[in-house]
């Protein structure tokens, strides 16, 4: 068995879900199919999403909401009609839209997910009746029937695990599952969303439940290439990588898989294998628990800009016992979680996301640090961009960091810090923001240069 899953991009209009009804088709594997909300039809377009939150905004201000759900439901009338259904589907969802957005307001994250939730529950429900207008014997499955149950965190729910022995049910369906991703429900009842992209998180999930053979991520490239396309147009494509590299890349800036949906994939053992709607025949990148690696230096490059660093020094702090603890320990208090923490035997840099850091808060930790730990200097530098080399095969590679150095002096590029993970797949690199294409570029030349 399969678990399929396709994005907005791959579900926009009746033509893209046609091409999935065809790719379903041609392998009897492919038994459960994950969905999420159609998404943009063309540049200037918006995202159904998008427009189900702007329609839950207005009615939480008790402002009138009908253009927004005439749009949103327009959208359905014209995937049901270009699909050729006759079960007026779109109808029910116009009803089911209206009565979510009167429910309840006194809880607005509850109602705020009942209504995002409702782009990926409509969509399953067309493309089930497509599918079947298709000649496929195909059913649409809520998650509550099926016991998708998440923990009551309205936006950021997680999957409560009792969850598996119910889901591992679906295996026995004859039928193929339309699976409407990003969402399940509380023990209460209430719809809970996964964090935005959860419809990634859904297929993975019902992949480690139904023990699948692969979890297919289709989405509207045809394979992960080694650099973002944005900065280098023709990257190197990457085949096959790990578990562990994709997590690595994931948290800097490779936006192709959402990095919450591998932790499923990763316990399970199950390969996820990421393949282009457009065009199912080409490659594509398979990530796996394990590879080969004794021929490859570094696999990829990722960066990130919306870094920041709280530099704090003192004399002899290395032996303060504790020490550490305590800083730890104020930034716990204030609510901030670190990224990542170089330091050297007087000295600490602490990496932080700028966007938790505002200029309020940023006193307040300063102060506390200084005043609490007694410490000789302390300061922060926002305009950090975080840039990674990843490579399950780089420990292998003698040489390697100097390299990195090469090409960061040909691009005048300044590192203000290094961190190389216990791991020794990555090795992370603090730039200023201004530097991190330049960077990004001349890494790419350096270690992909002559592919």
């Amino acid at each position: 068995m399969k678990i399929c899953k396709f994005g907005g991009s791959s579900l926009a209009d009746s033509g893209q879900i046609k091409k999935i009804i065809d790719i379903v088709k041609s392998d009897e594997l492919r038994k459960i199919v994950v969905v999420s909300a159609p998404g943009k039809r063309f540049d200037d377009d918006i995202k159904v999403t998008d427009l189900l939150i702007e329609c839950a905004e207005f009615a939480l201000r008790n402002d009138s909401y009908e253009d927004g759900l005439k749009a949103i439901v327009d959208r359905f009338v014209e995937i049901e009609s270009g699909l050729g259904i006759t079960e007026n589907i779109s109808e029910d969802i116009c009803k089911d839209l209206r009565l979510r957005l009167l429910a309840d307001k006194s809880h607005k994250g509850r109602f705020m997910d009942s209504i995002k939730a409702a782009g990926e529950d409509s969509n399953a429900k067309i493309i089930a009746a497509g599918m079947r207008v298709a000649g496929l014997n195909a059913k649409y499955v809520n998650p509550k029937d099926a016991g998708m149950i998440l923990s009551d965190e309205f936006g950021n729910a997680q999957l409560l695990n009792e969850s598996y022995k119910e889901l591992a049910k679906l295996a026995d369906i004859e039928e193929i599952i339309v699976f409407p991703g990003f969402f399940g429900y509380t023990k209460a009842g209430e719809v809970a969303t996964f964090p935005r992209g959860g419809s990634d998180i859904t297929g993975a999930i019902l992949s480690a439940a139904v023990k699948a053979e692969e979890y297919e991520n289709f989405t509207d490239v045809d394979c992960v290439v080694v650099v973002d396309p944005r900065i280098v147009p023709d990257a190197v494509p990457i085949y096959e990588m790990t578990y562990r590299e994709m997590r690595e890349l994931s948290y800097t800036g490779f936006n192709v898989l959402h990095d919450e949906a591998i932790i499923p994939a990763v316990k399970a053992g199950i390969p996820i294998h990421i393949k282009n709607t457009n065009c199912p025949s080409s490659k594509g990148t398979r990530i796996v628990p394990d590879r080969d690696a004794q021929h490859g230096q570094v696999a990829a490059i990722s960066s990130s800009d919306g870094f920041c660093t709280i530099f704090l020094s003192k004399y002899l702090m290395n032996r303060e016992i504790g020490f550490g603890r305590k800083v730890l320990q104020i930034l716990e208090e204030e609510g901030l979680s670190f990224e990542h923490i170089p330091s050297g035997i007087d000295n600490m840099s602490i990496i932080l996301k700028e966007e938790f850091l505002d200029d309020s808060i940023a006193s307040k930790v300063m102060e506390r640090i200084k005043n609490e730990l007694d410490i000789d200097n302390i300061y922060i530098e926002r305009g950090l961009s975080v840039v990674m080399i990843v490579g399950e095969g780089m420990h292998l590679t003698i040489g390697l960091s100097a390299l990195a150095a090469q090409a960061f002096a040909e691009a005048n590029v300044n590192v203000e810090m290094i961190n190389q993970g216990s791991s020794e797949i990555s090795i992370m690199y603090g730039v200023k923001s201004e530097d991190r294409i330049k960077a990004v570029k001349s890494l790419y030349n350096k270690f992909f240069g002559d592919k």
